[in-house]
């Protein structure tokens, strides 16, 4: 058994059909996303619909649910009004179906790998989908993070940074972001968006668990021009996390 895992993917169609046509040669069983799917990227409602028609169970991310009942966002840096016009614009894109599909999303989807290998898959942990979990993050915080959790492999995404580490008998990971996955510029030292697209496979066969990560390149001139031609709001101050060294 093969699953792939595909998390943030927001509003990013031109990451998400990279993503798609890397996994066609793959042989996975089942697609599970992690959340958050729509919102900062030009292109929601075309990442709405491609999920809608795979037909495949997603998580409910942080920003899925924002999307439902949203509000301009505290106040972080000076990048927070233009953050939260962004996507309040992308909220106006949807339709009451898009919404309602939106509203299906449990909070946590369970896969069964074997008789006795379990798959969670979450937005942050089993507890909260804010909630942040790295390679750093301290064993007594994972520990309330995921106390009740009985699974093999726990499945998290939020963080936008591929990621693995054990902690008890679990294998905990992050199949990184479809479309922003992030790093830091050598030269500037600022947080950019790499023109990659990020996910995992977990698989099980003859016996032998697997986790594999993977990075996909994409066109970032094709996501230009969808932003550019989208009418979202601040679009050239977005295309700018874009420009990498």
């Amino acid at each position: 058994m093969r699953v792939a895992l595909i998390s943030d993917i927001h509003g990013n169609f031109v990451a998400l059909k990279a993503v798609l046509a890397s996994l066609r040669a793959s042989h996975v069983t089942q697609i599970v996303c992690l959340g958050d799917v729509a919102t900062f990227g030009p292109q929601p409602l075309q990442v709405i619909r491609q999920l809608r028609e795979m037909d495949i169970p997603i998580a409910m991310g942080n920003m899925d649910a924002w999307m439902l009942n949203p509000k301009p966002h505290a106040y972080r840096d000076e990048n927070t009004r233009w953050i939260t016009d962004i996507e309040l614009w992308e909220t106006e894109q949807l339709a009451s179906s898009d919404l309602d599909y939106l509203r299906t999303f449990p909070s946590q989807v369970e896969v069964s790998l074997s008789s006795d290998t379990s798959l969670l898959c979450v937005h942050g942990s089993p507890r909260s989908d804010t909630d942040i979990v790295l390679a750093t993050t301290p064993e007594d915080e994972l520990e309330r993070m995921l106390s009740d959790c009985q699974a093999t492999v726990v499945a998290g995404g939020h963080t936008h940074t591929q990621m693995l580490r054990r902690f008890r008998e679990m294998t905990v990971i992050n199949p990184g972001s479809v479309g922003l996955a992030i790093e830091r510029s050598s030269r500037t030292g600022e947080v950019i968006s790499p023109p990659r697209a990020e996910y995992a496979v977990v698989g099980l066969e003859k016996g032998e668990l697997w986790i594999e990560f993977r990075r996909v390149p994409y066109d970032v001139g094709e996501l230009i021009r969808a932003a550019r031609e989208s009418g979202m709001v601040h679009a050239e101050w977005w295309i700018n996390h874009w420009i990498t060294e």
